[in-house]
Parts: C-alpha cells; sequence; structure tokens
C-alpha cells in the first residue's frame, strides 16, 4: 500500500504533467524549471520569484523541495498569499518558502525513515507515515521522487507554514512558563531572546520553579538580584538551534552562562543536567524550545544562593542517582559575605 501511494512512477508523473518524455530528462532540468514546466505550480514559482528564491533553487543544490500545488495554496486564508507577495512581506515570505526546502538530495526510500528533517528556514517539520500516507507536518505527500538536476521534489497537498513566533512569544502561548517569563523580564533578558541570532532554551515549567525553595524566586525577581537571575537563566540557554537529537549525541552543550550542561539517559528518561526532558524541539521564529522539569543552578549560582535569600542560607543542588531528578537542600551559613 505504502509503497504504490508514495513511489512515484512513471505514468503519474505523467499524469500531472511534470514529465515530457522521460524520468532522464526530468532529471536534466533544475528545480525551478520542473516546477514550472508541470504547471500546476503557478503560485509556487510566483512566490519563489518575490521571494528572491528563483537563482538559488536553479543553483549547484542539491535541494529537495516539498512543493506545494496551487490548489494547495487556494487553501489558505483568503488573501493571504497576496499579502505574502506584498514586497514588504518578502522576509516572511522567505521564511515560509525556505520551509519546505532541505539540504541535500533526499528520496522517498530516506523520508518514510525519518521522524523530521531540518529546513533551510533552520526549523523542522515533523515528518510520519499514517495509513499509507506519508505527512509532512500536516500536509500529505501526493507524489514523491521527481527528479531534477539538482535536487529532487515531493509534491505535497497543504502549504508548510513555519512558527512566526519568537521565543518568548511561544513560551507566552503555552501558558505554562509565566514564571519564566517573568524571571526573564527582571533579567532585562527578553529582548535577547527575542533577537534574531538563533538561541536554544531549556525551559523550566511554573510546576519547576515551585520546586525550588520557598522565597526563592521572589529574592530572585528582587532588582538587586538581576545579575545572579541573569546568570541563572543565561545557564538555560545555549547559543544556534540544537534540537533533541543533537542535544543527546553531544552530550555536552556549553551555555550562553559559560558553563556546561550534560545530557543523559537515565532509567529511559533522556535528561539535562538532571532535568528530566518532558518536551522537546518546540520550534520558534529564533530558536528551539526543550522543556525540563526542573530549575536548573549553574555551580556558582549554587554557591551563593544565600545572597539572594531572606535568611543567611544557601542551597545546595542533590541529583538523584535513580530518578535523575534534581532536589535542592537548604543549608545555614555563617553569615552573608
Amino acid at each position: 500500500m505504502l509503497s504504490r501511494r508514495f513511489f512515484l512512477s512513471v505514468a503519474a508523473m505523467a499524469a500531472i504533467g511534470v514529465v515530457q518524455g522521460s524520468t532522464a530528462n526530468a532529471a536534466e532540468k533544475d528545480i525551478v524549471t520542473t516546477a514550472v514546466e508541470a504547471g500546476s505550480f503557478k503560485t509556487l514559482a510566483a512566490a519563489l520569484k518575490a521571494g528572491g528564491l528563483v537563482e538559488t533553487l536553479k543553483g549547484k543544490g542539491p535541494f529537495t523541495v516539498f512543493a506545494p500545488t496551487d490548489e494547495a495554496f487556494a487553501k489558505l486564508p483568503a488573501g493571504t498569499v497576496e499579502t505574502l507577495l506584498k514586497p514588504e512581506n518578502k522576509a516572511q515570505l522567505v521564511s515560509v518558502l525556505t520551509y519546505h526546502v532541505v539540504s541535500g538530495k533526499v528520496a522517498a526510500a530516506q523520508v518514510v525513515k525519518l521522524n523530521a528533517a531540518v529546513t533551510v528556514n533552520g526549523q523542522r517539520v515533523n515528518i510520519k507515515v499514517e495509513e499509507g500516507n506519508v505527512r509532512v507536518d500536516q500536509a500529505t505527500v501526493v507524489t514523491a521522487d521527481i527528479l531534477c538536476s539538482n535536487g529532487i521534489i515531493h509534491v505535497v497537498d497543504q502549504v508548510l507554514l513555519p512558527s512566526g513566533d519568537n521565543i518568548p512569544a511561544t513560551a507566552a502561548k503555552a501558558g505554562t512558563f509565566k514564571t519564566l517569563l517573568a524571571a526573564a523580564k527582571a533579567a532585562g533578558l527578553v529582548e535577547v531572546l527575542s533577537g534574531d541570532k538563533p538561541l536554544t532554551v531549556f525551559a523550566p515549567t511554573d510546576e519547576a520553579f515551585a520546586k525550588l525553595p520557598a522565597g526563592t524566586v521572589e529574592s530572585l525577581l528582587k532588582p538587586e538580584n538581576k545579575e545572579k537571575l541573569a546568570a541563572i537563566l543565561k545557564f538555560h540557554v545555549v547559543a544556534g538551534r540544537v534540537f533533541s537529537n543533537d542535544v543527546l549525541s553531544k552530550k555536552e552543550l556549553k551555555t550562553v552562562q559559560g558553563g556546561m550542561l550534560t545530557a543523559a539517559i537515565k532509567n529511559g528518561v533522556p535528561t539535562i543536567n538532571g532535568a528530566g526532558l518532558v518536551a522537546t524541539d518546540i520550534d520558534a521564529s529564533n530558536g528551539v524550545i526543550h522543556v525540563i522539569d526542573s530549575v536548573m543552578l549553574p555551580p556558582a549560582a549554587t554557591a551563593k544562593t544565600s545572597h539572594v535569600t531572606p535568611e543567611k542560607a544557601q542551597f545546595v543542588a542533590h541529583v538523584c542517582p535513580t530518578s535523575g531528578r534534581v532536589t535542592y537542600t537548604m543549608v545555614q551559613t555563617v553569615g552573608r559575605k
């Protein structure tokens, strides 16, 4: 069933007008020329021209393109295409178009083995096989393996839309990161997390912050503790987009704060510095979010937590060797420095 629906036969290619003659002849033409001559990708061709991507997709490549048909574009809300084609929206249009492109030549036989693929946009598309159909995000691959001189085309029945929200906006919409967002605002980091440079954030939930000893969050949010709060938050941020498979394969990641994070699998559960990864690979326009169930404290912050608590105390982090969970013990100190 899968092979009949997914792998493209010469007859199916001819039926949609992709091939004039033979598959070999089709492979002599670049991606843009092949799409234009097919006659069913006029909107895509116009969008590529408006986005200034024609020459790129006529270049050496190779590229894999999930190409929406004119019917796919027609499914978008009225006025969407016209708005995207306006010169002032070029950046948004390019973001959408590059979300349909994967570097390299990824044929059908490889696609069905993937659960995700990183696009030229930087964000990932999700891939799964359901009832004999291959789905890329919410779109279905209706025709596959159209060979071109500089890559390959897979035809999809819907336009793929990347996340248009930056990291803070994505976290705000989730509704479970109110404390994190309040902390980012107090530490003066919202602008950084909203910037163009891609970032990876290991985001503690509100429940994760609630695990900290009573009074800790309130103390950290005070203006005089802004520097310490910023250090803790930066310990949760890594430069660039690092998806979950890379987190686990690299095992160690350097944070923006300067400290190191260690990834591991404990009792079948992925962890980062002992905190459980409860959700991963949430795309944002400027990075990716991984949700964690505990707040991670950098060594310096752990050693000096007495500076940010009402009492003369510091908190020591303990990682459970069995569950990998992080707990904190309050230790009384002789006095403040």
